[in-house]
């Protein structure tokens, strides 16, 4: 580790080859004699003493606060998450520094409480996230402790997923770009989230955008317990992305605030001019464990930890401070004592703070779309309109919504040529490339991206394909998970605004990741709606909505219907949109329910002419909104007719039709003379030839057998 430091330090590596003597002293630190090696500069010329001495009291204060924290877990009080920042102190100090509160937009990391404090969150309020108090500015209490945010001011709230925060930070730079903003995105974290795939995205749209995003890593040389040479080849972040056209790229001591704020204003400089992107590296050292649960003793020398001891960033300024007569040492200490009293006095608020209420668990879990189950909006359609495709619908309505509100934007793969199925036809032309434009090849940016964009403006609504098939969709699903639980996390303060459309399902002989089914995973996230419509005014109310409201929405549009007849209907009318949570029997019946969604409801609608003619009534009922899904429609069907087949074309096992299941039989199992059936397509992937699709994918023979089997009973 020590090999390490001299070659990535270039200060000190300096100072040794010019044979400057190191200085060391044993001072007092917590009560505890400790060496320390003055081995960093410091250099202070250009700032006064005023600031030099307002810089070493808030980073003082940030490192008695960290020790708090540590306090707190060994008394069993709260903190059950600490990642202290020691040896990080030069670059979160600079980075909370140059932040403009309620102007910039920063995305910090679970480490970053030097960041946040320096940044504008007061001592209180950081001890109250700690503790999980109710008043936590970041959520209530709903998030990890140590994840600092205060939206208010505009320090997001980031999750665990380490480094995924940098697709948010690039799409939010992006929207400042199309909006002429002067604002600047800072995006935290640690060398170890380099290595994720999507940090490489956000790294690839923010330079191929030219966008103002500064990407701060704070380089400490381990992930957990994986030292950074068995993780990359090359030991300075920063030199793994020295190809990437018009990123900026600064290397700073990490430990020094004077040398961090020096990079950060050449950064913030240079992303303020236009010409891209900036990457700080920071060297640092990790002093501490990687958090509370990690015992670095058993993988780190004594001697290495004796080494970063002595170099110790706060005893590093107090000693330059001294050695170079700043202020005399009893000033110092007065700073210090005024330090501790100060968090002694925020720690007795934030302690007889309530604690965060569990019974709030059911609030802010999805938006309040813009029209409910209680509005009238299903309005009949006009007869002298012309009918309409599925496809059609989909395309005009979203040319519509994008006329009647110009903050909605558009992005996804070869949507410049109007889509893969030219859904989107027309639409870069009449909008133009700031509205509707192509995306890289990569679902995880999309997604994430559109998240960070959604954060501008409360106004702005993104929709996005958020894959060519939604069997590619995959890659995205951690940003997915983020979408998912960004309104609940920040207790209603954020709320990805997003449309995620997905070409779903089978017909086309597509096979593998052409032709499979997503719903039955969708529809297990809390936090987001699954909608499948199977007619064209129903793709168009419900996008309406979905496009209208605030939330997360997964639009599955099944593609065999796009031109299928069968799912014309007559254009509807201007102001119709169709509720989420609300079903529609579309054929009534007395003798079988049939609970139904997106193509399967077109075959189950030809089974139920075939059994017509036997003398056998079958009520279709087509969901429309699996989440949510009108259960109370669902019950009054099964009352009526007392037999339930649940029809979808995912595959059975895991597939949507199980929840229903149970659902029937938890509620009106008292009116059941069968038990509920399912059927499904098989539990297998969808292979390519025609033989092989027909084999697996639900059919109408599938149908009909699973009808016969109820009226057997």
């Amino acid at each position: 580790m020590r090999e390490m430091y001299l070659k990535n330090n270039t200060k000190i590596d300096q100072q040794q080859k010019n044979g400057e003597k190191k200085l060391i002293k044993k001072v007092m630190y917590m009560n505890m004699e400790r060496e320390v090696e003055l081995v960093s500069k410091f250099d202070m010329q250009g700032f006064d003493k005023e600031t030099i001495i307002e810089w070493y009291k808030i980073i003082h204060l940030g490192r008695r606060l960290d020790e708090k924290a540590a306090l707190y877990l060994k008394m069993a009080k709260g903190w059950s998450y600490h990642a202290p920042f020691a040896g990080h102190d030069g670059i979160q100090f600079a980075l909370g520094r140059i932040f403009r509160q309620g102007k910039d937009f920063l995305f910090p990391y679970y480490r970053d409480m030097l960041t946040c404090l320096t940044a504008g969150i007061s001592v209180e309020e950081i001890i109250l996230n700690g503790l999980s108090k109710d008043t936590d500015v970041a959520g209530g209490g709903r998030h990890m402790s140590n994840h600092f945010a205060k939206p208010s001011i505009r320090i997001q709230n980031v999750s665990s997923c380490t480094g995924n925060h940098s697709q948010h930070a690039a799409g939010l730079a992006r929207a400042i770009k199309k909006y002429n903003g002067d604002e600047v995105v800072y995006y935290s974290s640690g060398e170890s989230a380099c290595s994720e795939g999507y940090f490489w995205e956000a790294l690839n749209s923010a330079t191929l955008e030219l966008l103002p995003v500064v990407f701060v890593i704070q380089n400490n040389f381990y992930g957990i317990s994986v030292p950074l040479k068995e993780a990359t080849a090359n030991l300075r972040i920063s030199d793994n992305y020295t190809g990437l056209k018009n990123l900026k790229i600064i290397n700073c001591d990490g430990r020094d605030p004077f040398d961090s704020y020096r990079a950060l204003s050449e950064a913030k400089e240079y992303v303020s001019s236009g010409k891209g992107p900036a990457f700080v590296h920071a060297d640092c050292d990790r002093i501490g464990s990687h958090s509370n649960s990690d015992r670095h003793e058993i993988y780190r020398s004594q001697e290495e930890l004796d080494e970063v001891h002595r170099r110790d960033p706060l005893l590093q300024f107090r000693y330059h401070i001294l050695n170079n007569g700043i202020i005399d040492e009893k000033t110092l200490k007065d700073i210090e004592k005024e330090n501790q009293e100060i968090i002694f006095q925020a720690a007795d608020k934030a302690e007889a703070a309530p604690a965060a209420d569990g019974t709030k668990w059911n609030q802010f879990i999805i938006p309040e779309p813009i029209v409910t189950v209680n509005d009238k909006t299903e309005i009949p359609h006009p007869e002298n309109n012309p009918d309409i495709s599925f496809l059609d619908a989909i395309n005009q309505t979203l040319k519509e919504e994008f006329r009647r509100n110009p903050n909605t934007f558009l992005w996804g793969q070869d949507v410049g040529k109007g889509g893969v199925f030219n859904v989107v036809k027309g639409m870069p032309q009449e909008f133009g490339k700031e509205r509707v434009f192509n995306a890289p090849i990569a679902e995880n940016n999309i997604v994430g991206t559109a998240n960070g964009f959604s954060r501008y403006r409360d106004d702005i609504r993104v929709v996005i394909e958020g894959a060519e098939f939604a069997d590619y969709f995959w890659p995205a699903m951690d940003q997915l998970i983020e979408c998912s639980h960004d309104y609940w996390r920040t207790a209603g303060q954020f709320s990805p605004n997003i449309v995620i459309r997905l070409a779903s399902g089978g017909y086309i002989q597509g096979g593998l990741y052409h032709s499979q089914n997503l719903e039955g995973t969708f529809t297990t996230i809390p936090g987001i709606r699954v909608v499948a419509p199977a007619f064209a005014d129903d793709a168009v109310g419900l996008l309406r909505n979905a496009i209208r409201s605030r939330g997360t929405t997964m639009f599955l549009e099944m593609k065999y219907l796009y031109n299928f007849k069968g799912a014309h209907t007559k254009k509807p009318a201007d102001e119709f949109i169709v509720p989420f949570g609300k079903a529609k029997i579309r054929r009534a019946g007395k003798d079988v329910s049939v609970i139904t969604y997106g193509t399967a409801v077109h075959l189950s609608l030809k089974v139920a002419e075939y059994f017509e003619k036997e003398g056998i009534s079958i009520e279709v009922l087509d969901l429309r909104s699996l989440i949510p899904w009108d259960k109370e429609m669902v019950f009054e069907s099964v009352k009526k007719t007392n037999r339930v087949l649940i029809v979808h074309e995912d595959k059975i096992t895991g597939g949507f039709g199980g929840e229903i299941a149970s659902t029937i039989t938890e509620n009106v199992f008292n009116y059941l003379d069968a038990p509920v059936l399912r059927v499904g397509s098989k539990d297998v992937p969808v292979g390519f030839a025609r033989n092989y699709e027909k084999e697996i994918l639900l059919s109408e023979n599938d149908i009909k057998t699973g009808i016969k089997r109820l009226i057997s009973f």
